[in-house]
């Protein structure tokens, strides 16, 4: 660990937000480099930048043990980040590494930068004694979005195929509370539209008998929540329960941020609602702004909705569901259009092999207390893209990324024993899955 926060804060102050619109490529261009360095002086002699459908960079190499009847184990890590969001909102600056009551802040700290440094950690604790073949891929644009890796996999299987996949980006239960991701929501994305006139008319001559845009669009938005503040859409069921690891309300809220007096909402528990139901959001309206809003009637709006599908479900019907119940209660004949945005499937992992089983052990050693499953209510479509292609491969989801790092907003942060306690986990998963494995063989 003694070179883990000089590294990590170089890493941090790359900015390597993969949006041109945002910042210019070079931060995503020297994360890539500085990745691929790092891995290139830990034995990954192959270590090389592959350039993916979506213009991004992938860091991909590979580290053979000189057994081939080995089992091969691929780490996984992305070197993009979110943009930094409000600077204002930073109590330190955003891209420079800063210590504050023992964590270390800064945009990827965690998300994914921290677990970029796990692997090497992991790698460097072992040195030369690796029992198992190891690939690596570490991308570029996993908070774009754009599915780069995705579409490079998918043409690509054979430098990807391992018996085990160790996607590291999601995380604990809690500091020193070890956890493996099993569960992970899809989601549906779609803008509604609806238009009610032909343009702007004066509130005071004409408001009351003509129905606005607007008001529609409130409208129809309500019937998506009950008074409960469950989602509730026609022909999807909310019924769902988790089976895992349970999430107490007072440290939900806690890690939530919510405000004295703020109720949480839904009949079901916390991690029912996370992780086993659907849960609609409302990620944007257009509307006139408070400041300079005229005494006018709204024409025409939109919203863009978040639709986050739990596993069993299938997306396509979930959209075609909510499509089918916005335009049929869309009121006053106001005239409505929904449009795709985007989609993803959920993912459930397979826990019943020999790498989960070597995980758990190897949690419990480097944690001293067992290891627990957790569902995510984020999507990782490259999840999917996996278990589609390599049916056969156990697939992990670990990390450093617990609920105080405030991943994707501002002061996000990372626990340094996180990332020491889970490199030593990493450690002690990749020299016991050969083991495990032959035995299960």
């Amino acid at each position: 660990m003694g070179t883990v926060r000089s590294e990590l804060a170089e890493l941090v102050a790359l900015r390597s937000v993969a949006d041109p619109r945002q910042f210019p490529v070079e931060g995503c261009q020297r994360a890539a480099d500085w990745v691929r360095d790092k891995f290139l002086d830990e034995g990954f002699e192959d270590a090389r930048l592959e350039l993916t459908p979506d213009g991004s960079q992938a860091v991909v190499a590979s580290r053979s043990c000189g057994d081939p009847s080995a089992p091969t184990v691929l780490l996984y890590a992305h070197y993009d980040v979110q943009p930094p969001l409000d600077d204002a909102a930073w109590r330190t600056p955003p891209f420079e590494l800063h210590e504050v009551d023992g964590r270390w802040f800064g945009r990827g700290a965690a998300d994914c930068k921290g677990n970029i440094l796990m692997h090497l950690v992991a790698l460097r604790a072992l040195g030369g004694d690796i029992a198992v073949n190891l690939r690596l891929v570490v991308e570029g644009s996993e908070e774009a979005g754009t599915g780069g890796l995705e579409a490079f996999v998918a043409a690509n299987p054979e430098l990807f195929r391992a018996d085990a996949i160790l996607v590291c980006d999601t995380g604990n239960a809690a500091v020193g509370k070890p956890a493996a991701t099993v569960s992970l929501r899809g989601m549906v994305n779609v803008v509604v539209t609806v238009e009610a006139l032909a343009s702007e008319i004066h509130s005071g001559m004409f408001g009351g008998p003509v129905p606005d845009a607007l008001a529609a669009l409130i409208e129809t938005l309500a019937t998506l929540r009950d008074a409960a503040g469950n989602t509730v859409i026609t022909g999807l069921d909310r019924s769902g329960t988790w089976t895992g690891e349970h999430y107490p309300p007072d440290q939900f809220r806690t890690d939530a941020g919510l405000l004295d007096g703020v109720q949480l909402i839904g009949d079901g528990d916390v991690s029912d609602m996370l992780w086993a139901r659907p849960a609609l959001t409302v990620l944007g309206i257009d509307a006139p702004a408070v400041l300079g809003s005229s005494a006018a009637l709204v024409p025409k709006t939109a919203a863009r909705l978040n639709l986050r599908v739990p596993p069993g479900m299938d997306p396509v019907i979930a959209r075609d569901a909510l499509v089918a119940h916005l335009e049929a209660v869309a009121p006053w004949g106001v005239h409505i259009t929904v449009e795709t945005e985007a989609m993803g499937a959920p993912f459930s992992a397979d826990t019943t092999g020999p790498a989960y089983q070597a995980l758990a052990d190897a949690m419990r050693e480097a944690f001293g207390v067992p290891m627990t499953t957790l569902g995510q209510g984020g999507s990782i479509p490259l999840c999917n893209v996996f278990a589609d292609t390599y049916p056969g491969a156990e697939i992990i989801l670990m990390g450093v990324e617990e609920p105080m790092t405030l991943i994707h907003a501002p002061n996000e942060s990372v626990d340094p024993s996180e990332i020491e306690r889970c490199a030593l986990a990493e450690a002690l998963f990749l020299q016991n899955y050969a083991v495990q494995h032959a035995v299960d063989v």
